[in-house]
């Protein structure tokens, strides 16, 4: 066992893992970030984003002790500390942007990716950034919208499927 440390969500963390414990094992098993969820442990669904350094990264890809020392933000640490959602999770929840709520996770982090790179992406735009998340129950018609509302755009014109 190998000890890693890390800050999470702005907070010191730190654990044991083996050498080949994925860094979702660890943050869901080890540091109790259970947000983090797990859907294919082979990078194709996304349910798994998070942020290491800034940068998104499917954590189902990274081993825990490649993490040591750096920067992690999971889902838990996207509202405010009082609970109170911010602009992506409340554009979710306005537009409808989930269903089950499994991909969610990985969809929220994957756009304040998105928006940080692309601050007011096109619908196309976004289908192709999110190409690496699935989904199964909402068919992505409002995801997409509710990332142009977090973005600031007008949505009032895209139909409701």
């Amino acid at each position: 066992m190998t000890k890693v440390s890390m800050t999470v969500n702005g907070k010191p963390a730190h654990g044991e893992a083996e050498g080949r414990t994925l860094l979702s094992s660890f943050l869901r098993e080890e540091l109790g970030f259970t947000g983090t969820h797990v859907g294919c442990d082979t990078s194709q669904c996304g349910a798994c984003v998070v942020h290491v350094n800034g940068v998104a990264v499917k954590s189902c890809t990274m081993l825990a002790v490649e993490a040591e020392g750096a920067e992690v933000a999971t889902i838990e640490g996207q509202a405010a500390p009082d609970g109170t959602l911010n602009t992506i999770q409340q554009a979710f929840q306005d537009h409808h942007g989930l269903q089950c709520g499994f991909c969610t996770p990985g969809m929220v982090m994957s756009t304040a990716a998105l928006l940080k790179e692309n601050p007011k992406p096109s619908e196309q735009e976004i289908r192709e950034y999110l190409e690496g998340n699935i989904c199964r129950c909402t068919g992505y018609h409002n995801i997409v919208k509710a990332i142009m509302a977090a973005s600031g755009q007008d949505v009032s014109a895209i139909a409701a499927e």
